[in-house]
């Protein structure tokens, strides 16, 4: 079973700027690297070869930052919505452009993840997603305590890995990670600009949502000020 990684990266990144208006989000340094390169050398490791990175703004420097892929030891192309859309779909909407990219067949499934996170522990497990693969989830998340600027929360997790929209608490995060099946984003056409956050929801209330919590460090990277906190370890 061959599961490619779609990573986002197509996103204007307005809140970084003004470091993002002449770099873009994704090639932004942390720690020495790229902030995108980091998931290509964890997609690596875990024995992860195909990758599809979603471009759209200054979408030819990532192209020409990254290549064929070939240096971090995977097999890069690119869903470039900038050169053939107009500009940034969204993420339901640069998933469903990219599916022909991504799978081979609608029973297949894939990585999904943001170039704008930092992550650097996480482990794109294959045993993780030959599990999901094997079940009826449209999605299988990671998730995150609740954020300062995001108090409200997304979701609740049940002691079963089952992720709800309870109306009590919502006390977890999408950590921006997360294993997919293409039903997830159906009825979204290429090229149309859709959300994915409607679409999980629904899943969620459907049942069909599972997910667990993401031990280790993370940090969504989207400001100037969280960019310069992020320092070399030590």
């Amino acid at each position: 079973m061959t599961i490619r990684a779609l990573i986002l990266a197509a996103g204007r990144g307005e809140r970084m700027r003004p470091l993002s208006d002449a770099t873009p989000k994704p090639l932004l340094a942390v720690r020495g690297r790229p902030l995108i390169e980091w998931h290509l050398l964890a997609l690596a490791r875990a024995g992860v070869r195909e990758v599809v990175v979603n471009t759209a703004w200054l979408e030819d420097r990532i192209v020409a930052a990254l290549g064929d892929g070939a240096r971090f030891g995977v097999s890069l192309r690119y869903s470039l919505e900038g050169r053939d859309h107009g500009g940034a779909l969204e993420t339901a909407g640069g998933i469903a452009t990219a599916l022909p990219l991504l799978v081979d067949a609608p029973s297949d499934c894939f990585w999904l993840v943001s170039a704008d996170i930092h992550a650097p522990g996480f482990d794109f497990d294959p045993g993780r997603a030959a599990a999901f693969a094997a079940g009826d989830d449209l999605a299988h998340l990671w998730l995150v305590p609740n954020p300062p600027y995001h108090a409200q929360g997304d979701f609740a997790l049940d002691a079963g890995g089952r992720v709800t929209r309870s109306a009590v608490a919502r006390p977890w995060t999408y950590a921006n990670i997360a294993l997919c099946r293409p039903a997830l984003v159906e009825g979204v056409g290429a090229g149309q600009r859709a959300a994915l956050g409607p679409r999980l929801f629904a899943a969620a209330d459907a049942g069909r949502l599972g997910g667990e919590v993401l031990r280790g460090e993370w940090h969504n990277v989207g400001t100037p000020q969280d960019l310069a906190q992020l320092k070399p370890p030590g």
